[in-house]
């Protein structure tokens, strides 16, 4: 393994620490509710859904991430403004950490920031996400929430390289700070199927230069994968895998890791991975984690 030789920065985002050298934390997971297509919403519109089954869902998370020494972020994805209050008030009371909102449209994004504001849960939220192309009104609808997180996601449209990710980082960090946002992490943004490389590379580089928190949401190269509806159940989970193990190896400190139903398979490989790579930093750099419910102790010690 290796060590950055930026000092690298740890955010405590309402009890989830994300951030540091490899090894030091684990990585912290996102899964998303209330995505385009989740069978437990009845109405997208309105916000009606399951809540038996949503509930149950978030437990089963719940349950892994305390088994794996996996922290958890949820991802509460909306297309309609007059549906975020209802998601949002249901994990807020389901979960005891963060959530994302996560909406499809600048409109979407500025009424569930507007309503988290409203009702004091600034603190527990993840803004996701900001990009090079945020304007003016949506800054100032962040600004004025009192967020304090956010997801800076380095798309550009005109050079989508590895280059292109990094031209927009200052880009991105300026308009962070207008919007007031003091934890900061950076989606290497997948755009096309076989992205899990440069993504990684983006990741590795984006904490040797800046030392922030990096991450992506990986599973997006494999969805967009022409052959993915040909390939088995195991291979579609093997190939998730895979691209997200890509990024671990190079420091991701998040991942976006798709449906919260893919918890299981997603929860146990990061965990595993995460193990392998804080045993060689202890070895190699004396780096040890910083908590003892890091997934090395939880998989390979007993206690």
């Amino acid at each position: 393994m290796f060590k950055f030789e930026r000092e690298q920065k740890i955010y405590d985002i309402s009890g989830v620490k994300v951030g540091g050298q490899p090894g030091q934390l684990p990585t912290v997971l996102i899964g998303s509710v209330f995505y385009h297509g989740h069978n437990v919403v009845k109405n997208e519109k309105t916000g009606e859904f399951d809540k038996e089954e949503v509930e149950k869902l978030l437990k089963v998370e719940e349950e892994l991430s305390e088994e794996m020494g996996i922290p958890r972020i949820v991802d509460i994805c909306c297309s309609w403004p007059e549906a975020f209050e209802k998601y949002i008030d249901f994990v807020a009371s389901v979960i005891d950490g963060p959530f994302t909102i996560d909406g499809t449209t600048a409109e979407v994004r500025k009424a569930g920031v507007k309503y988290v504001a409203e009702v004091g849960l600034s603190d527990r939220v993840v803004y996701n996400s900001i990009t090079p192309y945020t304007k003016n009104d949506e800054i100032e609808a962040l600004r004025d929430s009192g967020v304090k997180s956010a997801i800076l996601l380095t798309l550009n449209t005109k050079n989508p390289t590895i280059k292109g990710r990094l031209e927009v980082m200052d880009k991105l960090l300026r308009i962070a700070t207008e919007a007031k946002i003091q934890n900061v992490l950076i989606d290497a943004t997948v755009l096309d199927m076989p992205d899990p490389g440069p993504v990684s590379k983006v990741i590795y580089l984006v904490k040797e230069k800046y030392g922030l928190p990096a991450g992506a949401g990986l599973h997006n190269a494999v969805d967009r994968w022409r052959r993915v509806k040909k390939l088995s159940r195991e291979d579609y989970v093997l190939a998730s895998c895979i691209a997200n193990a890509t990024s671990l190896l190079v420091g991701a400190d998040f991942i976006l890791y798709g449906p919260i139903e893919n918890a299981k398979t997603a929860y146990f490989t990061c965990a595993l991975v995460n193990a392998y790579i804080a045993y060689s930093m202890i070895q190699e750099y004396r780096i040890r984690p910083l908590t003892r419910d890091h997934p090395l102790y939880k998989i390979f010690v007993k206690r």
